[in-house]
């Protein structure tokens, strides 16, 4: 080495940076301005006209060539696999609050979430891409000769996906979780609309066979697997919470209740939630009361006597009856039709029911319906005189069957009985047809479920 050489060198140096120093009059240091500018140009569709072109089977290809219309639309991201979850997928929704609709798009990535946190602002180009549905997921994906839908690669995810720019930065924002009901989430078809969406379910706790047990089940050689845990509410609806064999830390399940916070999901026709991380398990509450039925029908007997319901034929030849079919068999049915379509009303009445001591108290049954026609109603009172024409009803608002063609029965849900804690109510199903249309309706599995 070139000693001299090297001396001469380093001493210049030294001078410039002294030099460089000597002309700073103070400590105010100027610091570098950051630029953030969005990849892709303002969005030409909302996410909810997006999801609309989705086809009822199959794939939709977004074309990508020169003179193809862009695609692009926002949403925010509502996942995070940054504990384990969501293995390279990311949920997202249209808006941070209230969303109406949710997505799914796969990525050949497993930390996604360095790139794209939980409520980041995202918008995404979808020429080039296909969309459709994957076990009962709407998804946005890569073309993939083997899937499909297929993930899209780790290198090329700028082509297509990008953060939305706020400031100096990416914008992240609050997403506030949408409240809902456990039925909300696992009753078809409705539940459908909140997947890929982030939820938050209020009084719920893990079932009292699960409690003490980790969050995830191992194999034989003691690695965690993918495991499905329940929780319940009040009425002892249960649904699943989906735990990914990765997901860490590890977590005991609390002999506690409270609230949990989750993405809906599903796989083929079950429903399942998955956690981001651990502390949206919000347990520190003590455990729910047990329910109790205290009101049932299955119709298993035969007759409407046996648990005291009451049929009023207003107008028509027509009544209800017991029908060979239910779940299990037998239910109770009424059809209007009777060769030829005919004019019909007719209710289903329950006996005087107590919710005399209750805490809580909420009414579930199930339909199944076919062919077109009237929906049925269901009403409540307090004070039935006997003629339905003459009582002051409540109508209520169940979940009921929406086809036409026997698809199987519908669970109504929940319905809230807590304004008739401490009274006594009758039930009704009320029945109409017309000479144009006379669907028939069956109904099973009746209760009224309270907590003390």
């Amino acid at each position: 080495m070139n000693i001299k050489k090297y001396f001469k060198i380093s001493l210049g140096a030294a001078l410039l940076v002294a030099t460089q120093i000597s002309c700073i009059q103070d400590d105010n240091w100027d610091a570098p301005e950051i630029v953030c500018n969005n990849k892709f140009d303002a969005a030409t569709y909302s996410m909810a006209d997006v999801v609309a072109m989705a086809p009822a089977s199959g794939t939709k290809l977004f074309p990508n060539l020169p003179d193809s219309p862009p695609v692009i639309f926002d949403g925010y991201v509502v996942s995070s696999d940054q504990s384990g979850n969501f293995y390279k997928t990311i949920s997202f929704q249209d808006k941070p609050v209230n969303p109406t609709v949710g997505l799914q798009i796969e990525i050949d990535n497993s930390g996604n979430f360095a790139d794209f946190p939980a409520g980041a602002h995202i918008r995404i180009k979808a020429n080039g891409l296909v969309l459709g549905r994957d076990a009962g997921v709407l998804k946005l994906g890569a073309v993939d000769p083997n899937y499909a839908i297929g993930r899209i690669p780790k290198s090329i995810v700028g082509r297509f996906m990008s953060g939305v720019c706020s400031g100096n930065g990416l914008e992240i924002v609050q997403i506030t979780p949408t409240v809902v009901t456990l039925d909300q989430i696992t009753v078809s078809p409705g539940a459908d609309k909140f997947i890929n969406t982030l939820v938050k379910v209020n009084d719920v706790q893990f079932i009292d066979s699960e409690v003490g047990k980790n969050l995830m089940d191992v194999d034989a050689s003691n690695t965690p697997i993918d495991t499905d845990r329940h929780i319940e509410n009040l009425a002892g609806k249960t649904a699943v919470v989906r735990t990914d064999g990765f997901f860490k830390p590890a977590y005991q399940i609390p002999n506690k209740s409270g609230d949990i916070t989750f993405v809906v999901s599903k796989y083929n026709s079950a429903y399942q939630n998955v956690i981001r991380a651990s502390g949206d398990i919000n347990f520190t509450k003590d455990r729910l009361p047990k329910p109790a039925t205290i009101f049932e029908d299955t119709f298993s007997s035969n007759s409407f006597a046996t648990n005291g319901w009451s049929l009023v034929s207003v107008t028509g030849a027509e009544t209800w009856y017991i029908a060979a079919f239910g779940n299990p068999k037998p239910c109770a049915a009424m059809s209007g039709f009777n060769s030829g379509n005919k004019v019909n009303e007719d209710w289903l009445i329950s006996k005087s029911i107590s919710l005399a001591g209750a805490k809580t108290a909420s009414f579930t049954f199930e339909t199944d319906r076919g062919y077109a026609g009237n929906e049925i109603e269901v009403y409540v009172t307090e004070n039935y005189t006997g003629n339905p024409g003459t009582t002051t009803w409540t109508k209520l608002n169940p979940i009921l069957d929406t086809t036409t063609t026997f698809s199987g029965f519908v669970s109504s849900g929940n319905v809230d009985f807590t304004p008739y804690i401490g009274k006594n109510v009758n039930i009704a199903f009320k029945y109409t047809s017309t000479t144009s249309a006379a669907a028939t309706w069956e109904i099973d599995n009746v209760k009224v479920i309270l907590t003390k």
